[in-house]
């Protein structure tokens, strides 16, 4: 094929990376020996002492989440024993004022009994006192059948 002007030309490399990167990686390993402001020791260290910064950051925020939790449940566990304590209360009180209606409902019963049974006496006496009386009804229901006839 031959190379026309103007256009594009593509450069394929079949080469695997490999080595590039091997080179870039032994480049970057003695750049970071030279520059590096401390020595192994030293850096091994401060990996050290800020691995148990972190470990130990990481226990209190452990700890902290942890008291966080129980004390959303002691005060979620008193909230829900506080509303028990109040419907059993309500109940309870419901029940009483049932009580009492019924109590009252009966007391209504019996002083309206005592009052209907003092009216039945008072009226079997009225009319008892009425039969004994004078014959007077019959004597005027003969006179005014006479009158009629």
């Amino acid at each position: 094929m031959s190379h026309q002007e103007g256009q594009p030309v593509v450069i394929v490399e079949r080469s695997s990376g490999i080595g590039s990167f091997l080179w870039g990686a032994i480049i970057g390993a003695g750049a970071a020996l030279l520059l590096a402001p401390r020595s192994g020791e030293e850096t091994r260290e401060v990996l050290r002492e800020k691995g148990r910064r972190l470990r130990d950051k990481a226990e209190d925020t452990r700890d902290d989440l942890q008291a966080r939790l129980e004390g959303g449940y002691d005060r979620a566990k008193a909230r829900v024993e506080e509303k028990f304590e109040r419907a059993r209360r309500n109940i309870g009180d419901t029940g009483a004022g049932a009580r009492d209606a019924v109590k009252a409902g009966k007391a209504a019963v019996h002083s309206a009994r005592d009052e209907l049974e003092r009216r039945l006496a008072a009226a079997k006496a009225s009319r008892e006192t009425a039969d004994d009386g004078p014959e007077d009804d019959d004597y005027d229901d003969e006179s005014e059948d006479e009158a009629t006839a």
